[in-house]
């Protein structure tokens, strides 16, 4: 399958953003798919990740109340709308996808990636 990641942007702080990602070679089902974001310096981590099968999903910590997964299965599209952004969530964002029900927060489990969007928050 193969992912392509999109909606990044400069916005201020308190502003929103809706990231893309479309899958193409085939679609979403029996996959989970995640987004991670790695920012200058540090390791790529886990934001927000969304079982296809029975849409359950879960979010690291600090995007919590902020972050949202959601999907189109007519489209194979999964998105992530970022609302209240923060400086520290300036990053490269990433869409990944692999096989299984279950949300995994380890990027070694994904074994799909799509070529990542920079977010930039300024303050």
């Amino acid at each position: 399958v193969q992912l392509q990641a999109s909606g990044g942007g400069l916005v201020q702080v308190g502003g929103s953003l809706r990231l893309s990602c479309a899958a193409s070679g085939r679609t979403f089902d029996s996959y989970t798919v995640a987004w991670f974001r790695q920012a200058p310096g540090k390791e790529r981590g886990f934001v927000a990740g969304l079982s296809w099968s029975d849409g359950k999903n879960d979010y690291t910590d600090s995007v919590k109340d902020r972050f949202t997964i959601s999907r189109d299965s007519a489209k194979s599209a999964v998105y992530l709308q970022m609302n209240s952004l923060k400086p520290e969530d300036t990053a490269i964002y990433y869409c990944a996808a692999g096989p299984g029900r279950m949300v995994v927060r380890s990027r070694n489990w994904y074994a799909y990636w799509g070529q990542g969007t920079q977010v930039t928050v300024s303050s």
